[in-house]
C-alpha cells in the first residue's frame, strides 16, 4: 500500500514576507484603524467621549461643515475628470507614437516626457506659479512672441480657471506614467498577432484601433484606477501652489487640503483631530468604493482581453 508523501511546509515564504507585512501593518494598517476609531469620538471639555456617527452627520448636514466638504469633494471629482479625459488619452497617444519602430530617438523622447514625474511637487508648484505670474512670469512674454498675449489671464488667480489650470499642470507632470505603462503593454503584444493583422491588410491606425487597443484595455483599466486613487489622495501640488487655504476663495480646495486645515488647524482655525479623522475616513471610503467597483464590475469584463 503506497504511503502518501506529505508536502513540506514552506516556512521560508512566511519568513521572507514577514518584514514587508510588519512594515506595512505598522505604517498603513494600524494608522488606518486608529483614524477610523478616532472619527467615532468627540471632545467634551478635556475628555474624549464616544460620538458614534455624529461626526459624519455633522460633516454632511451641518452648514458650517457641509458646504466646505461638498465643495472639496466636487473639486476633487473635477480634478480626477481632468486627468481621465486629458492625461490618460494623451498617454495612450504618446505610447502609440513612441512604440513605432520607424520613430527615431524614441528613447530620448520617452526620457524627456517621463522626467517631470520624478520632480518634487513643491518644485513643480512653485515653478508653474512663477511661469504663470502676470508680473514676473514668462508666460505673457511667450504668448506675446506668437501674437497671443491678449489670451493671457492670471489663471491661478481666478476662481473659474485655477483648479483646471492646476489639473493641467498635474497632467503635464504625470503624463509619463500612463505613457510608460501603455508603452510596456504595447510591447508585450505578441509579434504573431501583429503579423497576422498585417497579413489580413490591417495596418496603421486601423491596426491600433482594431487590434492593439482592445489588447491593452486591461492596462488602461489599471491606469484608470491608479489615477482615481492618486487624485483622491492629492494634496501636495494644491498646497505648494495655492497654500492651505486653496485659493482663490477655496476654488481649488480638495479633500486633502480640507483635511489638513481641519486636523492641524491653520491661522485662526484651531485643529480638530476628530473631524479631521472623519474627513480622512470619508476619503478612505470613497477610494475603497471606487476600487471595489473597478475590481468587481470592470476588471472581470477586461479579463477576456488578456492573453
Amino acid at each position: 500500500m503506497a504511503t502518501e508523501i506529505k508536502k513540506p511546509i514552506r516556512w521560508h515564504i512566511a519568513v521572507f514576507l514577514a518584514p514587508a507585512v510588519l512594515v506595512y501593518t505598522a505604517v498603513m494598517i494600524v494608522p488606518l484603524f486608529g483614524t477610523l476609531q478616532l472619527s467615532l469620538f468627540n471632545a467634551e471639555g478635556q475628555t474624549r467621549v464616544f460620538a458614534g456617527l455624529d461626526n459624519f452627520r455633522t460633516l454632511f448636514f451641518d452648514p458650517r461643515w457641509a458646504a466646505s466638504f461638498w465643495n472639496a469633494l466636487w473639486n476633487n471629482t473635477w480634478f480626477f475628470i481632468i486627468h481621465m479625459l486629458v492625461q490618460n488619452p494623451i498617454g495612450v497617444v504618446l505610447a502609440a507614437l513612441l512604440s513605432s519602430p520607424r520613430l527615431r530617438f524614441s528613447a530620448f523622447y520617452r526620457t524627456a516626457i517621463f522626467i517631470p514625474t520624478i520632480l518634487s511637487f513643491v518644485i513643480v508648484g512653485f515653478a508653474w506659479k512663477l511661469i504663470l505670474s502676470p508680473l514676473w512670469g514668462v508666460a505673457p512674454n511667450l504668448l506675446d512672441l506668437v501674437g497671443l498675449k491678449s489670451l493671457f489671464t492670471p489663471w491661478l488667480g481666478k476662481e473659474q480657471y485655477a483648479l483646471t489650470t492646476l489639473g493641467l499642470i498635474s497632467v503635464w507632470q504625470f503624463v509619463g506614467i500612463p505613457m510608460m505603462l501603455i508603452y510596456a503593454a504595447l510591447l508585450s503584444i505578441p509579434d504573431e498577432v501583429i503579423e497576422a493583422a498585417e497579413c489580413d491588410g490591417v495596418t496603421g491606425m486601423a491596426q491600433f484601433w482594431k487590434i492593439k487597443l482592445p489588447l491593452i484595455l486591461p492596462s488602461i483599466g489599471i491606469i484608470s484606477i491608479l489615477t482615481f486613487v492618486g487624485n483622491f489622495n492629492a494634496f501636495d501640488l494644491i498646497y505648494s501652489a495655492q497654500g492651505a487655504l486653496a485659493g482663490p476663495n477655496f476654488s481649488t480646495d480638495i479633500l486633502g487640503t480640507f483635511l489638513y486645515r481641519t486636523f492641524f488647524g491653520f491661522q485662526l482655525q484651531t485643529g480638530d483631530p476628530y473631524m479631521g479623522s472623519t474627513i480622512a475616513s470619508m476619503m478612505f471610503f470613497i477610494i475603497l468604493t471606487g476600487v471595489c467597483l473597478y475590481l468587481f464590475a470592470v476588471q472581470t469584463r477586461l479579463r477576456r482581453y488578456q492573453f
